[in-house]
């Protein structure tokens, strides 16, 4: 049958236009914010619990602006400040308000130092007056309005400063602080980090005290890196940071009183013998940490969390502020460590709020006023995600678990008796809330893995939407155009256990052909890389890997989170073992699909995922090919005391815990293709980890390739570096896998 040319011409054509209806992502679009989700930013409600604020920003201008929102209409209603009417101020970055909203603290200038702390310059706006009045002409740290809004406090150099609004006067209320020695109000290295806080000083609810946590880390040792800039010689970067068994900062509660100003250091007791006897100095470690302070509903009562260096024993203390006597009123042990939250909460009666794994998965508790359990609030082989507050008008709690399933969220309330549950989240995903002041209402954030995230308002008494506040149609629409896979959500019996996993396939999938597997993963514990959520920015390199032929996969293996205590604790005293052995089981069980060729196989990940990219290769050596580290603990020595000794106890403890699993004891191993890169100026996984591999691997004369990308820390990126990363790993990838 011969067809017209002209209709031949318009099939031609036909199946060009179709051709082309879909592109492929490239990493300059990945890296370039093209496939950014629209969120809300910085965004906090005010005390009316009618209207919520956040912080808007003009890109033609630079200025920034709190505006305030109506949560029942969404229409903005006023805007508080806009640094275009502000002298000598063009942005802002973040803000505080003071408790009753008059004043509002704004950040300018801000200068990083670590993961979660930074020096800036702040200005108090009065929102009555329009005032605006600069705290110090210096970098400051952490500013603090009292209860009242008179004063300000706020760190300089490691020690504490309280600024009177008023008379315009600053007070210096510590002396001793120097860098590198002692600490004042703000938390060292290792806390920072590990503990996740860095203002370590609170005003009491009547702003007559100052609790505040002194370090004295005097005998911490150094750690020093080069950075290498653009001037003629490097300069160091000296700073404290405990290695796994090494000296702690001393840390120890101080009480500030205001109308006598004198501080008072608080006696707390004779606390732990944590590490036992050490093997090589034959002396005993008595060391502990303070990991929270918080004040009670009663103004003269502060709660101290004093944990053992081992952090399997948890003293909650109270401290009365009249006489500073400290009381232990509970305590909680663990065989393997307790996790510091910021769940504590205290009601009007004084009575409390707390969350605990003792029964096997994480729940709420209730005890009262003196330590002694009420009642246990939640219970189930579920977990509680995060605990939002509790209120006393409909006396409700409300938090998030993982009811329908450990890669899902949802948001419930449920009486503090553990009765009248009721889920006010129904779509099947990741579900987290932002409440009202009032708890009139929340923000529900929403996403699976085929919805960016939406925003809706929604009646905290019933979960009922009001209103659709953001979502992201436009990303939608946006991806239509390129040739992406679903992320298919499964499970995998590896080890027996069936483990959550996600898989991408190529877009023109077909099962008759072999495919190339490439194995993501993070593994930490506590952790968790699959839920049931959109693409993150790796999702859409994997896209692009896909495209190009390659399966991608990823297996949450035993020591991740949110499937009870026993699962994730596995790994106590033997991090990388098992983890490493899951994946490992799962790739040979994925190899053994018709669709996928188990003779090419890779694996990467970044810090801890990259200490398992780097075991699995080794000890996995026929069954993985190919392995990217970025930024790979080595060995476990050589990170902080903290996080190690939590999962590991001490190296003089656990000297076989911290050796078999080293990839460094193993390099003679390997066989397949492997490329470690690390960044020159990270103050968290140091550069000597991959320093140490090179050396270890040379030695063993293993080939593989390796790149440092200068001054660039943990998260390896500034200007260019990112997608100068992601080129060569994906060129890698291309060429060896």
């Amino acid at each position: 049958m011969k067809f017209p040319k002209i209709l031949v011409a318009f099939i031609l054509a036909t199946s060009s236009v179709l051709t082309a209806q879909k592109k492929e992502v490239s990493l300059e679009e990945i890296w370039s914010g093209t496939f950014s989700e629209e969120r809300l930013q910085s965004l906090q409600s005010l005390n009316n619990g009618e209207e919520y604020v956040v912080l808007d920003r003009d890109r033609t201008t630079g200025n920034t602006r709190i505006d305030v929102y109506s949560y029942k209409t969404g229409e903005k209603t006023r805007t508080l400040v806009n640094s275009a009417d502000l002298d000598g101020i063009n942005s802002f970055q973040a803000f505080k308000f003071s408790s009753n909203e008059e004043k509002i603290l704004l950040s300018t200038e801000v200068e990083p130092i670590y993961r979660r702390s930074s020096r800036e310059i702040y200005y108090v706006y009065d929102v009555n007056t329009e005032k605006l009045t600069k705290i110090s002409e210096k970098k400051i740290q952490e500013a603090a309005f009292s209860p009242d809004a008179s004063k300000v406090a706020y760190v300089f150099e490691n020690n504490i400063y309280i600024h009177d609004l008023n008379s315009g006067q600053a007070k210096q209320i510590t002396t001793d602080g120097e860098i590198n020695s002692v600490i004042n109000g703000i938390t060292d290295w290792v806390y920072e980090e590990e503990f996740s806080f860095v203002k370590a000083f609170a005003w009491n609810p009547t702003g007559e005290k100052l609790a505040y946590l002194k370090f004295d880390e005097s005998e911490v040792p150094e750690f020093s890196m080069d950075m290498f800039g653009r001037d003629l010689y490097p300069r160091q970067h000296v700073f404290k940071y405990p290695k796994a068994g090494e000296s702690n900062s001393e840390v120890s509660l101080h009480m500030y009183d205001v109308g006598s100003d004198s501080s008072e250091e608080i006696d707390l007791g004779d606390k732990f013998d944590l590490a036992s006897e050490s093997s090589e100095t034959g002396n005993v470690v008595k060391d502990f940490y303070i990991p929270r302070i918080k004040w009670t509903a009663d103004p003269m009562l502060l709660s101290v969390q004093v944990l053992n260096r081992h952090q399997n024993n948890l003293e909650l203390i109270f401290v009365d502020a009249e006489d500073n006597d400290a009381e232990v009123v509970m305590n909680e042990t663990d065989k393997a460590y307790v996790d510091i939250t910021d769940n504590l909460t205290f009601l009007e009666d004084n009575s409390f709020i707390w969350t605990s794994e003792k029964d096997g998965y994480n729940h709420i508790y209730h005890y009262d006023e003196d330590g002694e359990l009420i009642n246990q609030i939640t219970s189930g082989d579920w977990e509680v995600t995060n605990y939002y507050g509790y209120d006393p008008e409909a006396n409700k709690i409300y938090y998030q678990s993982t009811e329908n399933g450990s890669v899902n969220r949802d948001v419930y309330s449920i009486k503090p008796n553990g009765k009248s549950k009721t889920r006010l989240t129904k779509g099947a995903g990741m579900n987290s809330a932002d409440f009202s002041a009032d708890y009139t209402y929340f923000i529900n954030s929403f996403t699976n893995t085929n919805t960016p995230h939406v925003y809706t308002l929604r009646r905290a008494r019933d979960g009922k939407e009001v209103r659709e506040i953001l979502n992201n149609s436009n990303l939608l629409k946006k991806v239509e155009d390129y040739d992406f896979s679903p992320k298919e959500l499964s499970t995998i019996n590896v080890n027996g256990n069936e483990l959550n996993m996600w898989i991408i396939k190529p877009s023109d999938f077909d099962e008759n052909k072999k495919y190339p597997l490439l194995m993501y993963q993070y593994s930490g514990p506590g952790s968790q890389s699959v839920s049931n959520s959109y693409f993150g920015t790796n999702d859409y390199w994997y896209q692009l890997l896909a495209n190009k032929g390659y399966i991608i996969a990823c297996v949450d293996g035993r020591g991740t989170g949110f499937k009870g205590a026993d699962f994730k604790k596995v790994t106590y005293q033997e991090l990388g073992k098992y983890e490493v052995e899951d994946q490992i089981s799962a790739a040979q069980k994925l190899g053994e699909r018709s669709y996928i060729d188990k003779d090419r196989i890779g694996i990467w990940g970044w810090s801890y995922g990259g200490f398992m990219s780097s075991n699995a290769i080794l000890k996995g050596n026929d069954t993985f090919s190919l392995a990217i580290a970025v930024a790979p603990v080595t060995s476990w020595r050589f990170y902080d005391t903290v996080y190690t000794e939590r999962y590991m106890r001490t190296p003089q403890e656990n000297p076989s815990g911290y050796d078999e699993n080293s990839p460094l004891n193993h390099v003679e191993k390997l066989k397949g293709d492997y490329l470690i890169i690390h960044g020159g100026g990270d103050d968290n996984v140091h550069l000597q980890n991959t320093m140490r591999m090179v050396e270890e691997l040379v030695q063993a004369n293993k080939q593989f390739d390796w790149a440092i990308y200068p001054d660039r820390n943990h998260g390896i990126y500034g200007g260019n570096t990112r997608l100068h990363l992601y080129n060569m790993m994906t060129d890698f990838i291309l060429e060896k896998l």
